[in-house]
């Protein structure tokens, strides 16, 4: 297991110095620079202009620029963002992948639970008609064109029915009137840890209820009504704090946006999953789970589904590690402040610090999904070992 992370990781840093140098070449090979945007100023001298260009490095030779930002980005020292001048690249981008991070992980959890639940279900039913209608629906919620539904649900559930803000991350009324010191940052971190924690008690509950001592019924419980009393505890408490309605505002605004995401996702999932199971309970050994009278949800859920889950969690796992760059459409059209929006901006600014330190959080989120995937399915499947991989 040592040697095998140690190989992967020497792979992940090899890919990633590609990854950046290409992304580095990219952006010098790209007409224009930030200065250019300074010369239709007619109070910008030459002077002032030449003086911007040394104090950016601009007129440094390219492998004096590629070296130093090389440097800069193994060493975690993004330098500074040229459009937002002089706030480091650095402050920029923790503040900008959170809010990223929550909103896709949140839609792709909900996406792959629904999406996993129903394929299961019409696979082992293949040929009714909740098969036929639901893949219907999966199938056209998987091809439909995204900048379109979003719009659609933003003119539906935001304009036209007023359930949902329409844009944005907070609505700064309420904010105008908050306790002095309280930021938006600041709540969202604590509610960022209340979920940590809910996870946390979730998993300890889930490892309680595998005990083989326990019925059947108890371990239901545990598992279904613990999470239950997780979240009362948690309303209460926010509620109590006085801080519940700066959370609660940045849950509204965050509903219209993952209910989008969610709904474009959930299709491909339950898609894949149908197809997965359809091959597995041809497999010989869910034969013979049948042919000893084991229950057919048993079967199902026990026998197949775990292998079926293999390609799906493939999927959900690679999937994650775009997160942080699929955000430029969703999060342009909501206009959320997250790391894809950031991504456009400093694309379009010639932000070149920016945009590499944003493209380079995204290679590594991708090249750490590979990993993963590669050690749950050592874990999932029994037949693989992590020396096969």
């Amino acid at each position: 297991m040592g040697a095998f992370l140690l190989k992967r990781t020497l792979h992940i840093f090899l890919i990633l110095f590609l990854f950046v140098s290409l992304t580095y070449l990219l952006f010098q090979v790209t007409p224009g620079s930030v200065v250019d945007k300074f010369l239709g100023n007619p109070k910008m001298t030459p002077e002032i202009i030449a003086k911007i260009r040394a104090q950016f490095g601009l007129d440094d030779p390219w492998y004096v620029q590629y070296f130093r930002y090389l440097k800069n980005v193994f060493t975690g020292q993004l330098g500074i963002s040229y459009s937002q001048y002089p706030t480091p690249v650095w402050d920029i981008l923790k503040d900008r992948i959170p809010r990223t991070l929550v909103l896709f992980l949140s839609s792709r959890v909900i996406s792959f639970y629904l999406g996993f639940i129903l394929g299961k279900i019409i696979a082992w039913k293949r040929g009714s008609l909740i098969d036929t209608s639901t893949t219907a629906v999966g199938i056209t919620f998987w091809t439909m064109y995204y900048p379109l539904l979003a719009i659609v649900n933003i003119w539906l559930f935001g304009f036209l029915l007023g359930w949902f803000p329409i844009n944005g991350f907070t609505n700064p009324l309420l904010w105008l009137n908050a306790p002095e010191g309280l930021t938006v940052n600041l709540i969202f971190a604590y509610m960022i840890l209340t979920g940590f924690i809910f996870l946390i008690l979730w998993m300890i509950a889930w490892l309680i209820a595998k005990k083989p001592e326990l019925s059947g019924k108890t371990k239901k419980r545990i598992i279904y009504i613990s999470p239950l009393m997780v979240v009362i505890i948690a309303v209460l408490v926010w509620g109590f704090s006085g801080y519940g309605k700066y959370a609660w505002d940045i849950i509204y605004h965050m509903i219209l946006p993952i209910f989008t995401l969610a709904l474009i996702s959930f299709g491909g999932t339950m898609l894949l999953t149908r197809d997965s199971m359809m091959e597995t309970i041809q497999e010989d050994y869910v034969m013979a789970a049948r042919a000893k009278g084991l229950p057919p949800k048993l079967i199902r859920d026990k026998y197949a589904a775990r292998t079926a889950l293999l390609p799906v969690v493939t999927s959900l796992t690679l999937s994650l590690g775009f997160v942080l760059s699929g955000g430029v459409i969703t999060e342009s059209l909501f206009s959320w402040p997250g790391l894809g929006r950031t991504l456009l901006d400093a694309a379009l600014m010639q932000d070149v610090p920016l945009a590499i330190g944003a493209f380079a959080f995204t290679g590594v989120f991708v090249l750490i999904a590979h990993l993963v995937v590669d050690i749950l399915y050592a874990v999932l499947d029994p037949r693989i070992s992590i020396e096969t991989i």
